[in-house]
């Protein structure tokens, strides 16, 4: 089943984005080589693509795992979650519609 992990960020956290980056993005990859991340982003705090020192204010990731609780140890080993990059995590049951 999918689910989207919905994480708002610390206020001041882009130092820890930028130094964590590294390693979050690589775990990202192994779900992507895996075949289950179905999309994977942030939410810039300004409308740009690049938000420069704005930062971000959270991320999303829609990605495959075998159950509630799988996902849930997924998303609290993220090295952004360890870093202390968000304040936040919630983990959901997603049902994905479109595209088909």
């Amino acid at each position: 089943m999918l689910y989207a992990i919905i994480s708002r960020d610390r206020a001041d956290s882009l130092p820890h984005r930028r130094s964590t980056r590294p390693a979050h993005l690589q775990r990202l990859r192994e779900l992507q080589d895996a075949g289950r991340l179905i999309l994977a982003g942030p939410h810039p705090a300004i409308d740009a693509l690049d938000p420069g020192e704005a930062g971000f204010t959270g991320s999303l990731v829609v990605a495959e795992f075998s159950g509630l609780q799988a996902a849930q140890t997924w998303a609290d080993a993220d090295p952004y979650a360890l870093a202390g990059v968000y304040a936040e995590v919630q983990v959901k049951p997603f049902i994905q519609v479109l595209p088909a």
